[in-house]
């Protein structure tokens, strides 16, 4: 087996947005280096101040030196029959087949990462990246920060780990059935083999154990190993991947309810790296509330999360629907639902549906009991539910209520529990906030599966 044992130094840290300025490869039969290639590489763009200083690469230094381009078919012809070998494999092979993909070549290979088998086969050290750890196991690194220094202390590393690999841990992560090679490099395999095959809400965590993403998944274990697949070259993934050290998780007894949790969690936790549903906002809602001169009044106005709700909704021409069925329903006024508002009186009482409120030849205690009769009315029109479905074992069921069109809470409940008792089944259940985006999803789920939603 041969091994290609590879360093870059580049303009920045994701491949799509930036340049290789030298590389270095190393090819290792396991014993020693039998042919190596070293070359500076002309970016195409500006290396900042920063890498410079860091490197010692200037832009003059590139200016005359060849565009990857030129040397990308020696590069694939030295590496697509190799493993490659890189410390945090990952990101040189990002570079590197996005590069290739560039220039024409598709670059299909096993990958080691030494960043990963330096943390199994020789633990207990303080810290993995190279030059620390270079200097704990007495390995000569010179010119570091440079391709060819730090590919040549990263051959030297990689014999200590075959001479060391007495499990045989390096083969065991080059078996296809293995995929160690695609994951993270300070996330532990580990982590991923206690993942069950079940649905649930996993949590990735920095190395400070703060959660940086929630997910939800109908298989634990695959959705995980998702993320880890493919080879996004962008900037946020390749920093969400490497602040990856660990994976918790929740099993839940359905997709359903992985699908709550992971919304409830994620308003819950804030974690950076969710966008979709950290946007998400419930728009609209109908408020209740006694004007100055004792008059209940209902009302359409944008969703206030400290203000009691009657109804929440995400677009104004739902609202008046609702409210209008209220309003001829109950003979309610127009304008003190704020439908007409330029008027001094509503069109209903022009009509004779309005018996005169908003001129006030109705009092305030008789209009306010008709409001009160569509108050409960609006309750009545939002539906209470149960959904019931498969638990985590065969023991239990799963069961989602839904009381007056919001969520009240979820949780597991006995085979033989008597679902409908409501009071006994909210002592059973955990509550969880309720939104529109929640009761979407379970709305939705009960239409498609309707034999599954109880009646409460």
């Amino acid at each position: 087996m041969l091994y290609a044992v590879v360093d870059i130094e580049t303009t920045g840290g994701y491949a799509s947005g930036n340049g290789i300025t030298e590389i270095a490869i190393l090819i290792h039969d396991g014993v020693s280096v039998i042919n190596s290639f070293e070359t500076l590489i002309n970016p195409k763009q500006y290396i900042p101040d920063h890498i410079e200083a860091l490197t010692g690469i200037s832009n003059d230094m590139v200016a005359n030196a060849p565009v990857f381009a030129e040397v990308a078919s020696e590069i694939y012809d030295l590496l697509h029959d190799k493993v490659f070998v890189a410390h945090n494999v990952n990101f040189d092979f990002s570079f590197i087949k996005h590069n290739l993909s560039e220039a024409g070549y598709d670059l299909q290979c096993n990958k080691l990462c030494t960043v990963r088998l330096s943390r199994k086969i020789l633990p207990g050290h303080k810290s993995y990246s190279l030059g620390k750890l270079c200097a704990a196991l007495k390995i000569s690194l010179n010119n570091h920060h440079r391709a060819g220094g730090d590919a040549k202390a990263t051959a030297e590393l990689l014999c200590m780990l075959l001479s060391h690999d007495s499990e045989g841990l390096i083969q065991q992560s080059l078996k296809s059935a293995s995929k160690e090679q695609v994951l993270p490099p300070n996330l532990p395999k580990s982590e991923i083999d206690k993942l069950p095959l079940s649905p649930g809400v996993y949590y990735f965590k920095d190395e400070k154990g703060k959660v940086i993403y929630i997910g939800k998944a109908k298989t634990l274990k695959k959705r995980v190993c998702s993320h880890f697949s493919g080879n996004n070259a962008g900037k946020q993934r390749q920093d969400f991947l490497k602040n990856i050290y660990s994976v918790d998780f929740e099993i839940c007894g359905t997709e359903l309810m992985a699908f709550i949790l992971e919304a409830t969690e994620i308003k819950r936790l804030w974690p950076e790296n969710n966008r979709a549903l950290k946007r998400y906002e419930q728009k609209y809602a109908i408020y209740s509330f006694e004007d100055q001169k004792g008059y209940l009044r209902l009302g359409i106005d944008t969703f206030k999360k400290n203000m009691p709700v009657l109804y929440s909704f995400n677009t104004i021409l739902e609202g008046h629907h609702i409210l209008r069925i209220l309003i001829k329903d109950h003979f309610l006024c127009e304008k003190l639902c704020y439908i007409q508002k330029n008027r001094i009186a509503c069109t209903g009482h022009e009509e004779g549906n309005c018996s005169g409120a908003c001129v006030g030849k109705e009092s305030a205690p008789a209009y306010n009991v008709r409001v009160k009769y569509a108050i409960e009315q609006l309750k009545s029109m939002l539906p209470t539910f149960a959904v019931i479905d498969a638990g985590r074992t065969e023991d239990e069921q799963s069961c989602i209520l839904v009381e007056q069109g919001k969520l009240y809470g979820m949780g597991y409940i006995s085979q033989y529990a008597d679902v409908n008792a409501p009071d006994l089944l909210k002592s059973a259940l955990k509550a969880y906030p309720s939104n529109d985006y929640i009761m979407h999803l379970i709305l939705a789920h009960t239409e498609q599966y309707p034999q599954k939603r109880i009646a409460v």
